[in-house]
């Protein structure tokens, strides 16, 4: 289950503002300069240090050290930038009068400042499929679970890092290596000849890195179910009371709210691989993505070949196969050399009527006499005109279907004016019926049942209420066609619509 954020995530980020500020070049080289400084170990600066620093790169023609405070104020107000008093004793009356600061990049520029330096060398999706991972997690699964719970100091917390890294890692880089396959750019060279020397490599990349994932993967999932809750509750704990024993200056976090982290990490971990009862694990889809670009591979693949084969010509070979046909002697030579070059031709089936002189096996389908088919014309031409064909006369078999129709709903109507008249009646009180009145019982069960009020409304203005029996009693329905053993059902019968009843009864007294 994923984490529910709370207003603070949500907030607006205030620390991204010099970004996409009006004067974005000079925030940037700031905040560019101070970043490199904090990674060499220089952490606080001076203004004039960081004016230099930036003059340095030639970027800006026309900036001085009073507008670089002023941009030094700004990115502190947006909190990437903390301010420190200078208490250096000033040598000059202007150092005296001018309050002096330091800067330092507040953790969340350092993020910003990784991020923005990692996007400067984004070429694609890039990524990678590494089947070494999975032993790794399996290998720490099995570690988890064979000390359960006598960790020594510091080994609970390596045994985290190397399983979520391994996780995340294995996710993000196979994740974004299938994206890398579904590009444009990668579309277009598969279209291109020059694919064809890819072909192979990459087919072996992906088959290698499938067939380590269903072997590998039943490793993980058996060692994840092997991982009790208990098990994985002692672990986690081991986990928090080592990161509790480096020593911190800032504690921004409680151990019961990094205990809910980990617990949500090896949750999303579980689901990756095991899945849940809604939707099937991560592993099985990448399978399937993988699968599916091998398959777009080998089609690519295929088609440039298919290609390349449809426009070579072919005059030279058939001119000589040509004078080799002329120059058999008999027919049945040529049947081989036929058969040898073009293979079997496509059948076609004609549709007959056998009659056979005789039902010896030893008579040849070619001794057999021929039978006539007429074969409908393909061509686009315009048939001749035929006579056109007088309409069938129906009526007969539309009266008959009437009478017919008129014969069931009779029937059907007469044992509805039946049950009406009875109010109440039970299965198991039923004498004798015929068929179709069978199928009528059975449909007022089936509309009933389906209803929430176990009740309908025929079109006769009729509502048929079903009730089922105390303690699931049964009973026989003895009909013409057989005996059917069901619920005993009791129906209880009620005129809603008076008018309606009475215009049927009145029809059904005409007939």
């Amino acid at each position: 289950m994923s984490k529910i954020p709370n207003l603070h995530s949500l907030r607006g980020i205030s620390e991204l503002k010099y970004v996409n500020a009006d004067n974005v070049t000079r925030y940037r080289a700031i905040m560019r300069y101070i970043y490199q400084q904090y990674q060499k170990l220089n952490y606080w600066l001076k203004p004039e240090q960081i004016y230099a620093g930036v003059m340095d790169w030639d970027l800006h023609k026309n900036y001085n050290l009073d507008q670089c405070q002023i941009d030094l104020t700004q990115l502190v107000e947006w909190g990437n930038l903390t301010a420190q008093h200078d208490g250096e004793r000033a040598v000059t009356v202007e150092e005296y009068l001018r309050k002096k600061f330091r800067y330092l990049l507040t953790p969340y520029s350092i993020e910003i400042e990784r991020m923005l330096e990692s996007l400067e060398s984004v070429r694609g999706y890039g990524g990678s499929l590494e089947p070494t991972l999975f032993d790794t997690i399996a290998d720490t699964l099995f570690n988890i679970r064979f000390h359960a719970g006598k960790y020594e100091p510091g080994k609970a917390l390596e045994y985290w890092k190397t399983l979520f890294n391994s996780f995340q890692t294995l996710h993000e880089t196979s994740v974004d290596y299938i994206a890398s396959l579904q590009t444009g750019l990668v579309e277009d060279l598969m279209a291109t000849d020059a694919f064809l020397m890819y072909k192979e490599s990459i087919t072996h990349y992906l088959q290698d890195f499938i067939q380590a994932l269903q072997r590998r993967s039943y490793k993980i999932e058996g060692n994840l179910n092997e991982i009790t809750a208990g098990v994985r509750e002692l672990f986690l704990e081991a986990v928090v009371d080592d990161e509790w024993r480096i020593p911190k200056l800032e504690q921004l976090v409680t151990k019961d709210q990094y205990l809910d982290e980990l617990q949500e990490k090896w949750s999303s971990l579980n689901r990756w691989f095991l899945g849940d009862p809604n939707s099937i694990s991560d592993s099985v889809l990448l399978e399937r993505a993988t699968k599916d670009a091998i398959v777009k591979v080998v089609r690519s693949a295929v088609r440039i070949q298919e290609k390349k084969r449809s426009s070579i010509s072919r005059k030279k070979d058939l001119d000589y196969l040509g004078k080799w046909f002329y120059e058999i002697p008999d027919i049945d030579t040529a049947h081989k050399l036929s058969a040898y070059v073009f293979g079997l031709f496509p059948a076609r089936h004609l549709q007959g009527e056998d009659s056979r002189e005789s039902d010896s096996k030893e008579i040849s389908m070619w001794k057999e006499s021929a039978i006539s088919r007429t074969i409908r014309s393909r061509s686009r031409k315009r048939n001749e005109r035929q006579d056109t064909e007088i309409a069938i006369d129906n009526s007969p078999l539309k009266d008959k279907f009437r009478e017919q129709f008129l014969v069931k709903q009779k029937s059907e109507l007469g044992f509805l004016i039946n049950m009406v008249n009875a109010e109440n009646i039970s299965i198991s009180e039923l004498e004798l019926i015929k068929e179709t009145t069978r199928l009528q019982l059975l449909g007022w069960i089936s509309r009933c049942n389906a209803s929430s009020t176990f009740s309908f409304q025929t079109s006769e203005g009729i509502k048929i209420e079903l009730k089922h029996p105390p303690d699931k009693e049964r009973a026989l329905l003895h009909c013409e066609d057989g005996t059917l053993e069901l619920l005993n059902y009791r129906f209880h019968f009620v005129v809603i619509n008076r008018k309606a009843w009475i215009d049927q009864v009145a029809w059904f007294n005409e007939l």
